[in-house]
């Protein structure tokens, strides 16, 4: 493959919800191009974009794949990404780097979840935007009742700058609103409009050059003279407005069938920003100073990583994005997040599996470079003498976890070391050992996200692992205050152990505090320590339910010693069990984790919606409706939500998304309270 500089690039990307055909249209741009000479099926598992097994099992898209398609010298690097919600990280990592997206809706099922979210990421980056609607060949196909339905749901004015030439088995072609032709069928054979459509297509072509008209002044006046623009200042017109934010322009295609693709690439080539008409591009200087980044060979070297695979057979694979300089294979990077330099081999240009490798890849391009051994996604390469850091994206909330157990010993040494390579892969997956329920806790957007992550594991890494339902993260605290008095006495024919402590616990609003206030030398304060110590192992391993204690404060305010038998570590156990008498009397309580939930969901399904958050002890704190969208934001304790992802898919039919965030702690109720110590005593017994 070539080496092709910023101006004749295109970066963009795929996105739509799950079967709206972003693989298939992928296929059918590489076909006509002539990079492929066949075009791949989904069912075959032939496509180019999607090639891991997992993928071929599934028969969905998990991972984004880079399609550079060559056309008239200028490379489009499509991304093709995922348009399943539990994968959403992939189409937010794709989009960091793109300086344009396509978001596609089936002809049919019109706008589903997948479709919203990849509407609304691509809005929150500021892309120009196409909205796409293939599939117009199926039965049941229908532009208008799609663009109406997609029109109420946005603010943004969309601008149907192509009408389909026919619907669903009549789907001939495209008829081009800019250049007021039709292009009938596959390829690019441009003939009259049919007479049928000329009055409708006259009455859109109106309102694209209104829209164009906005973009410039200059275009705004020769409009109001002549009421007419050329298709070129008809295109400079639309470019701006897109470029603002303001309008999206509509296009129809039969991906399948290979109709609308050449339209397509032409509207790409025309109205879609290169790297350089993208920028500037926003940094911080190594002093923290924000500066500006132009696309430019000659700038310094900038490249943000956006995706890291970790393969045992290939090795590790980094895919970056060169925002300024140039990136040179056989040279050596520094890598501003971690601080380390990394040397670099072979560069490549990817497409799906394959690679090409190239000598030098020019600013606003896109590559991949193997074996590189620190850097992970999110991190910026660049040059040790001026180094720059970009921001990396933002990327939602885990929702959904499991608890994780290794099968054997040899599992167990290197679990952490593949969840943390698995993890700095996937920025939406995240694992941490949890100090209070002790278990390994994996994160993920969903039930199929972590099961994908969970056999990559088995597959690539050999690392078997059994999976539970997570233990809620509970703590132990007290309402009152309570007195403790222990005496630990034991003999043994030599020397003994003894020693009693008198303590008092009271609520405190820290975590733990402890006071001396032992009188007239009752015990030494030598000891003091070791007391100390007894307490905090108990409260390690909770009293009532096995949880960590906090929020107490413990005064040690008498006792005895003995002269010869008093050691530190009859004080200790004293301490320690004194603690435990003080603290059941001292009105002991669980206290839960309350999480801060947002739910988004059709106002078909609000009703549903509600009476299930009734049952999860949800306390509605706001509610608000935009758009046929409702979004109920309420405080609803961990316990509660730890399968809601799966079950408000299964209540909305897929169209429900919710987030959620820690936002502080709350007594469990008392009935539910006695339900989890049962369970932490059936526990003890069983273990006994």
């Amino acid at each position: 493959m070539k080496e092709y500089k910023s101006e004749s690039i295109r970066n963009i990307t795929l996105a739509s919800h799950s079967g709206a055909g972003k693989s298939i249209l992928g296929e059918a741009l590489l076909f006509y191009s002539g990079a492929i000479n066949r075009m791949g099926k989904i069912e075959d598992g032939s496509t180019v974009s999607d090639f891991d097994d997992e993928e071929h099992r599934r028969n969905i898209t998990i991972y984004t794949s880079v399609l550079p398609v060559e056309y008239k010298d200028v490379k489009i690097n499509l991304l093709d990404t995922p348009g399943y919600t539990d994968f959403l990280g992939e189409e937010i990592s794709a989009l960091r780097v793109s300086d344009a997206a396509i978001i596609m809706v089936d002809a049919v099922a019109g706008i589903e979840v997948g479709t919203e979210l990849a509407w609304n990421y691509s809005g929150e980056f500021n892309l120009p935007r196409f909205l796409l609607i293939n599939k117009m060949d199926r039965d049941n196909a229908n532009f208008q009742k799609i663009l109406s339905a997609f029109q109420e749901m946005t603010d943004v004015r969309l601008i149907p700058i192509q009408l389909p030439w026919g619907e669903q088995a009549d789907f001939k072609g495209v008829i081009d609103l800019i250049n007021m032709k039709a292009v009938k069928g596959v390829g690019n054979e441009i003939v009259e409009i049919p007479a049928e459509f000329k009055a409708a297509a006259e009455e859109a072509h109106m309102a694209i050059i209104e829209a164009a008209a906005e973009g410039e002044d200059n275009l705004m006046e020769k409009f109001f003279d002549e009421g007419s623009l050329t298709p070129e200042e008809i295109v400079k017109g639309l470019k701006a407005v897109m470029r603002t934010g303001t309008f999206v322009p509509v296009l129809v295609s039969s991906a399948s069938h290979q109709i609308g693709m050449v339209p397509l690439l032409e509207n790409i080539l025309n109205l879609f920003p290169s790297p350089v008409e993208s920028g500037p591009f926003k940094a911080l200087s190594k002093d923290g100073s924000e500066i500006e980044l132009k696309t430019d060979d000659s700038g310094p070297l900038a490249a943000y990583v956006w995706k890291t695979t970790a393969d045992p057979f290939v090795g590790k694979q980094t895919y970056f994005r060169v925002y300024s300089g140039i990136f040179s294979s056989d040279s050596r990077v520094w890598n501003q997040d971690k601080l380390v330099e990394e040397r670099i081999g072979n560069v490549s240009i990817p497409r799906g599996k394959e690679s090409f490798n190239v000598k030098v890849v020019h600013a606003g391009d896109i590559a991949v470079v193997p074996k590189l051994s620190e850097t992970v996604t999110g991190n910026t390469l660049g040059d040790k003498a001026h180094p720059v850091t970009l921001p990396t994206a933002k990327y939602p909330n885990a929702l959904y976890r499991v608890a994780i157990t290794p099968k054997t010993q040899a599992d167990s040494a290197k679990i952490s070391t593949v969840l943390t390579r698995l993890c700095e892969e996937d920025m939406t997956l995240s694992w941490v050992n949890d100090p209070t329920t002790r278990q390994t806790v994996l994160q993920g957007m969903g039930d199929q996200h972590i099961d994908v992550a969970i056999r990559r594991a088995s597959s690539k890494f050999q690392l078997n692992v059994n999976i539970a339902e997570p233990r809620v993260p509970y703590k132990e605290t007290i309402s009152k205050e309570g007195i403790g008095v222990y005496r630990h006495k034991k003999q043994t024919g030599g020397s003994g152990q003894f020693g009693e402590v008198h303590l008092k616990v009271l609520p405190h609003d820290g975590e733990f505090e402890m006071t001396w206030d032992v009188f007239g030398g009752a015990i030494s304060t030598s000891y003091s320590s070791s007391i100390q110590k007894g307490i905090l192992s108990t409260m390690k391993d909770g009293i009532i339910a096995g949880y960590p204690v906090y929020g107490t404060r413990v005064s040690v305010f008498d006792g005895k010693e003995h002269p010869v038998d008093s050691k530190p570590v009859a004080f200790e156990i004293a301490g320690r069990e004194a603690f435990k008498i003080a603290f059941q009397e001292a009105g002991p309580v669980l206290m839960e984790p309350i999480m801060t939930v947002k739910v988004t969901v059709p106002e078909s399904n609000m009703g549903d919606i509600m009476g299930d958050l009734n049952t999860r002890r949800a306390r509605v704190q706001g509610m608000d409706t935009d758009r046929g969208r409702s979004v109920v934001i309420a405080q609803i304790p961990l316990a509660e939500m730890l399968r809601y992802t799966t079950q408000l898919r299964s209540l909305t039919g897929g169209r429900g998304i919710f987030d959620m965030e820690f936002d502080h702690f709350e007594r469990v109720p008392a009935h539910l309270q006695q339900e989890i110590i049962e369970v932490h005593k059936r526990e003890l017994e069983e273990k006994e």
